[in-house]
């Protein structure tokens, strides 16, 4: 199986585009899926955010549109991708764009938060691919603003978040929508019964490609826990935290309300930081993450829902300020650091509560973390 993306047979458009972004060989994700795809199959794919899977998907099916170029029919998509948070739905939307930069495809974008009918218009002349929420799309075929009848390629991504937001009817009445006869790729970090019931409605015969979470997770990631009383937290974060520096904190949080007592105590420390949750509205979330991707802001204090899909270049470290009481939350968790090949740390707080939940991630890794002093962690 190659390692190359030049080997694929990618239109030489593509190929440019992926040069550009400093891709040479692709992950294990992309070497199974795009082939797959390339063939014309439906998929079905067991992957976590940061294994590469946007590109997995976005290089064939840009490449199939251009095979032969058609025009998109009035308000439809020849493509359409499903995305369960804005986030996520915004930074697919970007890797489209990116990829498919030396075409002439269309990517056009649809979430809520912002106002429809700028979105409706965008919509009138058609599109290539769009890249939409469940309740936003479903909102616009409400109103005939968009058209799925002559869509050729569906993807579901992220489909066990989709699970854990409700989205499963929604996307069940979407698809009812779809033409029959389309290409459908279904990606998922984990199977639940539900999620796997869906797959196999969704998809015809398909081909199934997996990456472990559990490699993932122990590969180039150093994996600390460190017990500490529930009340010293906040004091043993803010020493972490002065001692990296350079480096870009992705801290999480079990609530909302935790998030921002985070950030409270922070600022108050001296130490800038940022919030992203639920209840922030979608240009405050906007403006936390553009703040962290820049640089602006180095810590970042988030929820497992709205950090769900985060995809930022160079987060040395993730502190899991609560540990989550979903083991595989934390897996997707440290999954935002030790990107490209970059070494990464996830450091874990622990108290007496929190024990069974430290448990939990160990029997899925396999593994016992490492308990750390603090004064034993590195910059």
């Amino acid at each position: 199986m190659t390692n190359n993306f030049a080997d694929f047979g990618l239109a030489s458009p593509l190929l440019d585009a992926v040069r550009a972004a400093g891709y040479t060989t692709c992950t294990a994700i992309q070497s199974q899926a795009i082939p797959a795809i390339l063939a014309g199959r439906d998929l079905q794919g067991i992957a976590q955010t940061g294994t590469g899977k946007t590109a997995a998907f976005a290089l064939p099916i840009l490449h199939r549109l251009l095979a032969p170029p058609q025009h998109p029919p009035m308000q439809g998509c020849r493509a359409l991708v499903l995305s369960p948070t804005r986030e996520l739905a915004a930074q697919i939307a970007e890797r489209f764009r990116a990829y498919g930069r030396h075409t002439p495809l269309r990517t056009r974008l649809v979430h809520g938060g912002v106002p429809k009918h700028p979105q409706a218009r965008g919509l009138a002349g058609g599109t290539d691919i769009l890249v939409a929420t469940p309740g936003r799309l479903l909102d616009l075929l409400a109103d005939k603003a968009v058209r799925l009848e002559a869509t050729t390629t569906l993807v579901l991504d992220e489909a066990d978040h989709m699970l854990d937001l409700g989205f499963i009817a929604p996307i069940r009445r979407i698809a009812r929508l779809l033409p029959d006869a389309r290409q459908s790729l279904f990606f998922s970090a984990t199977m639940p019964a539900e999620i796997a019931e869906l797959a196999a409605h969704l998809l015809r015969n398909p081909v199934h490609v997996a990456v472990s979470p559990e490699a993932l997770a122990a590969e180039r990631i150093d994996q600390r826990v460190i017990f500490v009383d529930a009340a010293r937290k906040r004091a043993l974060l803010t020493d972490i935290l002065r001692k990296i520096r350079g480096g870009r904190i992705l801290v999480f949080a079990r609530t909302k309300q935790g998030a921002e007592r985070i950030v409270a105590f922070l600022d108050r420390a001296g130490l800038a930081a940022a919030s992203l949750h639920g209840d922030k509205s979608q240009a405050q979330r906007d403006r936390a993450l553009g703040d962290f991707r820049a640089g602006r802001v180095a810590v970042l204090v988030a929820t497992d829902v709205a950090a769900r899909g985060i995809d930022v270049d160079q987060v040395t470290h993730v502190i899991n300020f609560d540990l989550p009481n979903v083991a595989e939350s934390y897996v997707h968790r440290i999954g935002r650091t030790a990107r490209a090949g970059a070494a990464g740390m996830a450091i874990s707080f622990c108290d007496a509560a929190e024990r069974p939940y430290l448990r939990d991630v160990e029997k899925l890794l396999g593994t016992r973390l490492t308990v750390s002093d603090p004064s034993q962690l590195r910059p």
